[in-house]
């Protein structure tokens, strides 16, 4: 990974304090969000907005795909053996 496509990924790397873009190492503090992940939340929050697993309407069945799609690609990702092991928590 180089740091041009680091800064495409994190928007906020491209931010300029100084005249010197940001170089951001504080991750225990707060952890920069990924452009994807941001479009994402945007995406859900003006689109998608419902409870998960609670509705039978259909804004509430989108979030629920959406969620269990996620665990499925986080099970793929870290190689879990099932999607049950996949726990989101705040």
């Amino acid at each position: 990974m180089s740091i041009k496509n680091a800064r495409n990924d994190f928007p906020q790397m491209n931010e300029e304090y100084n005249g010197t873009k940001i170089i951001y190492l504080d991750s225990a503090a707060t952890t920069l969000k990924p452009k994807s992940v941001m479009d994402k939340l945007e995406q859900y929050y003006l689109h998608e907005c419902a409870n998960i697993h609670r509705g039978i309407h259909t804004l509430s069945e989108v979030s629920t795909a959406n969620f269990e799609e996620t665990r499925d690609k986080i099970q793929k990702l870290i190689n879990a053996k099932h999607r049950h092991e996949i726990i989101f928590t705040k």
